[in-house]
């Protein structure tokens, strides 16, 4: 039997290595520089590594690559010209980390609501409030959602749950949705500006000084999509002059955010580091449930899932 030469994360061979059909031959690497070594004989790859250049050079040497795996949802950073140029399949992460980074989002929203930072610091000085610092409910409230894919659908859906109101932005019609080129005109009718895209030359920089200048100046802006979306300077000065209430950030621009970014010291900016899809023990456990999965499909030559439009870059 002719094998299938298969690179994988050494993260991963604990999930994967003893449920592997006998088509594949795994090659497991611990280090870019393995990656690099193993690459050029890779016909299904998962070349997850913590810097994404990392992943780039292995992606690269990998010429006979014809399924590329990421645990990634976003697949912003990878070379999408040169895996399109060479008629790769790219399966990527969506929907893994969805139900956490809903659960991220409505913490947020609650957080900010009942002032729960400020309840915090009072028990770290051990002071017995006799008032609540946040008085906001979530009921009744309207929230404006952009984006919705897997994320995007869970977040909907347990907003629901507190008789939100949320208007999704989506290109079909239907009930409670608006159009791509219609949100903008509505952002002073939302509590809760909620951005899920996916981070695509389009969605670059959609949240800018126009934008906030149109939002409520109680509401707040939540990004758990990617610090892109956003045009930081102008969050800052926007946050600064109190134009908007709040804003709950799990990404930024850049990564790590620099100690001394005046994001850090704006007391109505939430800066939650990039930990909503990481705030679960099940990511590695689903992705690799989804490999093996696809592991089937893909010898039946049934199409994988979710596979890439390395076109639209989602």
């Amino acid at each position: 039997m002719t094998k299938t030469i298969t690179v994988l994360s050494g993260l991963i061979r604990p999930l994967v290595e003893n449920r592997l059909p006998d088509w594949v031959e795994p090659r497991f690497f611990q280090s870019k520089e393995e990656a690099l070594e193993l690459a050029p004989e890779a016909e299904i790859g998962w070349f997850d590594m913590y810097d994404k250049k990392d992943m780039v050079a292995a992606i690269g040497a990998a010429t006979r690559l014809k399924w590329l795996n990421s645990i990634y949802a976003g697949v912003d950073g990878m070379p999408l010209d040169l895996l399109r140029e060479r008629g790769t399949v790219v399966t990527n992460g969506a929907g893994i980390n969805a139900i956490t980074i809903a659960e991220y989002v409505v913490m947020g929203m609650l957080t900010v609501a009942k002032g729960y930072r400020d309840v915090v610091r009072a028990q770290e000085r051990r002071e017995w409030l006799i008032d609540s610092p946040g008085k906001v409910e979530l009921f009744g409230s309207k929230a404006l959602l952009l984006g919705y894919g897997a994320i995007g659908k869970l977040i909907e859906e347990r907003l629901q749950a507190f008789a939100v109101e949320v208007t999704v932005v989506r290109r079909s019609p239907g009930e409670n949705t608006l159009g791509p080129d219609q949100w903008r005109a509505r952002l002073g009718d939302f509590d809760w500006v909620i951005l899920a895209v996916p981070a695509t030359p389009e969605t670059d920089g959609m949240i800018g000084a126009a934008e906030l200048t149109a939002m409520k100046p109680s509401a707040t802006l939540i990004n758990i999509a990617r610090g892109s979306v956003v045009d930081q300077q102008a969050l800052v000065a926007a946050l600064d002059a109190r134009q908007i209430a709040s804003a709950f950030l799990d990404v930024t621009t850049p990564e790590p955010l620099p100690a001394d970014d005046p994001l850090w010291s704006l007391d109505n900016a939430h800066i939650t580091m990039h930990l909503s899809g990481r705030a679960q023990d099940k990511m590695f456990i689903r992705a690799a449930q989804r490999f093996h999965e696809n592991l089937t499909r893909w010898e039946k030559g049934e199409p994988l899932e979710p596979r890439v439009d390395l076109t639209l870059g989602y």
